[in-house]
């Protein structure tokens, strides 16, 4: 049997999604849970690899068993051995062809700026604290540039694996709600940093030290040291994955939002 769920957890404490022998991961915790309640071991795959520090709201997993669960034990019995800052929010049996990461169509990240005067001692680890005045006007406009497919070397880690750059932007925006600014983005996949580093690229559009035409011309030079820093992980949510319908995956988007 294949089974399909969706995992949210609070990357603070975690070295990142992926399985590490020697710190914790999200993986190691949720694979652990699950054995537990099968009886068996359980390996399981994700729609992304989030990194150290990197929230998700919606990460999605599959994994195979041979221990017949309902859905509700699967999801609550799991929850009960994992620690509070990871929880399965749904389980679902799914087609024998599905792939939590090679069946997706899109991914969705939002990136959370807490753009005012003073830090916040409740939201260190959950919004990257920005002190300096921002046009988001600017920041949205210059963001469109990035929009269909390119080469996205310019915003792409030096530690990247993907055989290319290559990846089509299907959305993207900024706006700003109080004190926070949302920067959401979505594509058919990701580089590794590469929300992160358009983060650090738009926060320096956004003071006025580069033109709204420098996102172009970033994409066109291919050169990741022209590019901004890299925004901290404590910013970036995994916000949700989209599906072929014939894997009945109706999957509902839930933005983390501050007030």
């Amino acid at each position: 049997m294949k089974i399909a769920a969706c995992v949210e957890y609070n990357g603070t404490a975690y070295c990142g999604w992926q399985r590490l022998k020697t710190h914790p991961s999200v993986q190691q915790e949720v694979e652990k849970s699950l054995s537990r309640i099968a009886n068996e071991p359980i390996q399981i795959s994700c729609a992304g690899r989030t990194d150290s520090g990197v929230h998700a709201v919606g990460q999605v997993i599959h994994f195979e068993t041979q221990a017949e669960r309902s859905s509700h034990s699967w999801q609550m019995g799991a929850n009960t051995y994992l620690s509070d800052d990871i929880a399965l929010r749904w389980v679902s049996p799914i087609a024998e062809d599905f792939h939590a990461r090679f069946s997706a169509k899109s991914r969705y990240y939002r990136y959370i700026v807490l753009n005012r005067a003073s830090r916040s001692a409740l939201l260190h680890h959950q919004a990257y604290w920005y002190p300096y005045s921002l046009n988001i006007e600017k920041m949205h406009h210059a963001a469109q540039a990035l929009l269909g497919k390119h080469d996205f070397s310019s915003f792409r880690a030096a530690g990247c694996q993907a055989s290319h750059a290559n990846r089509e932007v299907q959305a993207i925006s900024v706006k700003a709600q109080g004190d926070f600014i949302y920067i959401d983005i979505q594509a058919n996949a990701f580089l590794y940093h590469m929300v992160r580093n358009i983060v650090g690229s738009l926060l320096v559009i956004g003071q006025d030290k580069q033109t709204l035409n420098w996102m172009a011309e970033l994409l066109e030079q291919k050169d990741r040291t022209l590019a901004g820093m890299t925004a901290p992980a404590s910013g970036l949510y995994f916000v949700k994955v989209d599906y072929p319908r014939r894997f009945k995956l109706d999957i509902p988007m839930i933005l983390p939002q501050f007030s």
